[in-house]
């Protein structure tokens, strides 16, 4: 692993996330952004290290993301399976440990598309007699 550069694509919703791994000694940068000044929400930055703490390696790797696309819910998840192919590409032994915690398989659930004749994808229009 010596100054390798592993790379792994996530996706969730419309986010697109490219992950780069470095060794290194755990500092995760979002867009040029601190994972701090990136995401606001506790509970988004417990996400995205996920996989970094099921496989222990929180404090031997750089985390270099580009993401875009979706919500900041979608962003932290397409990291989150960027980051968990990418440590597959580093270690093919953290696979089982990742597929357990099902941090490989990719979320499938997408935004229904709105349908003609209702309001949303199955908003109806408010029913009135008169």
């Amino acid at each position: 692993m010596a100054t390798a550069k592993f790379y792994g694509t996530g996706r969730r919703k419309k986010s697109i996330a490219r992950v780069y791994l470095v060794p290194g000694t755990g500092n995760i940068t979002i867009n040029k952004r601190s994972i701090d000044e990136y995401f606001g929400l506790e509970t988004l930055k417990v996400v995205v290290r996920q996989p970094l703490v099921a496989t222990e390696t929180v404090d031997k790797f750089d985390v270099l993301v580009n993401v875009h696309g979706g919500g900041f819910t979608g962003q932290a998840g397409a990291v989150r399976h960027g980051i968990a192919r990418a440590l597959l590409q580093a270690d093919p032994e953290y696979r089982p440990v990742l597929k357990k915690e099902g941090y490989l398989t990719r979320d499938p659930r997408m935004k229904e598309r709105k349908k003609y004749g209702l309001k949303a994808a199955r908003r109806a229009p408010q029913f009135s007699k008169r």
